[in-house]
């Protein structure tokens, strides 16, 4: 018969199997919505003649659960999320200037340091860094962008 221990280990490899999933389809899906928004902003330019700086949804404020668009000149963090808009404020101060493990970002932002949030909060800057926002200096560990002038 096996240990309830063995049972829990199991349950939890399976639903954080099924987590990978999930994460690998919403990223997917906010993949296929940013060719469609940048679809959308090419059809307009040519269509006018003018370009176009942004779709209007993308200039409004953001959402909790929106996606994370990618980062144009001129776009205002405004646009993320707040959880992200956090992240962002966090690594631009001065706490944040030498870069932060996710543990020290979750601690900094009055989350508890456990696994689940640690990887949650992992994902999120991983999102932002790969959309422009932020920039991960070595595994694991996130800064702001370098300032420009």
């Amino acid at each position: 018969m096996p240990s309830v221990i063995g049972l829990l280990e199991a349950r939890e490899k399976g639903i954080r199997e099924e987590v990978a999933r999930l994460r690998a389809a919403l990223d997917e899906a906010e993949r296929a919505l940013q060719r469609l928004v940048d679809a959308r902003v090419t059809v307009t330019e040519l269509l006018t003649g003018e370009p176009a700086v942004a779709p209007e949804s993308a200039l409004k404020g953001a959402v909790a659960g929106s996606t994370v668009p990618h980062r144009t000149e001129g776009m205002a963090v405004s646009v993320l999320a707040v959880d992200y808009q956090h992240i962002v404020g966090l690594l631009e101060s001065d706490v944040g200037r030498e870069g932060m493990r996710c543990q020290q970002l979750a601690a900094a932002l009055g989350l508890q340091v456990v696994p689940a949030k640690v990887e949650g909060l992992r994902s999120k800057a991983k999102r932002l860094a790969e959309r422009g926002w932020i920039r991960q200096v070595r595994p694991g560990v996130f800064t702001a962008l370098p300032q420009n002038g």
